[in-house]
């Protein structure tokens, strides 16, 4: 696990990217962490840089969307899914998970 931030930094609805081994993207959906793999499986933008909506990030290059809870497409042209990783929140810090998630699911 490595920290990302503390959790009054990373306000709801916002995201940051974290520089691991592949970069990361952390977003706070109303309070709760979500990490995926930072870079789009289409084409490679940041996804940190997208635009949230719920738990879906669209990428801002070409609108690809995938689901934060899953790493699933749910929007091309990207067909690919992103890894998810776990995240922790302990004594008011957010943590990841560097590895993925098996299976896609945090």
């Amino acid at each position: 696990m490595i920290p990302v931030c503390p959790t009054t930094a990373l306000p709801p609805g916002e995201a940051t990217r974290v520089e691991a081994d592949e970069p990361i993207a952390v977003f706070n959906v109303d309070g709760e962490f979500y990490a995926i793999d930072d870079t789009c499986t289409h084409q490679d933008a940041s996804l940190a840089d997208g635009w949230l909506d719920g738990c879906t990030v669209e990428c801002p290059l070409h609108a690809s969307c995938f689901d934060l809870r899953t790493g699933k497409v749910s929007g091309p042209p990207a067909k690919t899914p992103v890894r998810t990783h776990r995240v922790v929140v302990q004594d008011g810090m957010v943590y990841v998970q560097t590895e993925p998630v098996a299976d896609g699911v945090a």
